[in-house]
């Protein structure tokens, strides 16, 4: 009969050689993929025009100067032009303005966000009244930018209110 301990100390040696041998392999692998990604990293990433935008963009300075008696037009800003589309893109229904915007926070509760259709959460500030619900709406309210981050008109904001508190009743 075998004694226990030399069979132990056989399966821990065995053990140990596998596990060394694998880490060797792994040792190998990782040099082999840092030598081929070196070439490729070279080629592919930094030669991207997109990197290079990027690169630009993030090493521009932060402001220019306007110096007397010099020529300063370059430093205006340009207004956009209006367009047609921004008058598109408000919605007509405070069901289209909550799925286009409020939902991203106000359907999971993010940052503090009563959740629709949560009527404990929405008990306290339906009782504070419509005009004051408005107010914080228009204005911003903890971490709810103004009109939710939106540059609607305050009848379209007022409308999604309406429509959040119908369903929260």
């Amino acid at each position: 009969m075998s004694k226990p301990e030399s069979s132990d100390t056989h399966f821990f040696n065995s053990f140990s050689v596998v596990l060394g041998i694998l880490i060797a392999v792994t040792i190998c692998l990782f040099a082999f993929a840092r030598m081929v990604g070196k070439d490729v990293q070279g080629q592919e990433v930094l030669q991207d025009p997109l990197r290079f935008k990027s690169v630009e963009q993030n090493t521009a300075p932060f402001a220019h100067e306007a110096i007397a008696g010099q020529d300063n037009s370059a430093l205006a800003v340009a207004a956009a032009p209006p367009t047609a589309s921004a008058a598109a893109a408000v919605p007509t229904t405070g069901e289209q303005a909550y799925k286009e915007v409020c939902s991203a926070c106000h359907a999971t509760g993010v940052n503090g966000a009563p959740k629709v259709g949560d009527k404990a959460a929405w008990a306290p500030r339906i009782a504070q009244g419509m005009q004051t619900m408005y107010a914080h709406d228009i204005a911003g309210k903890g971490l709810m930018p103004p009109k939710g981050g939106t540059n609607w008109p305050d009848a379209t904001i007022r409308m999604t209110a309406d429509y959040m508190v119908s369903l929260s009743k």
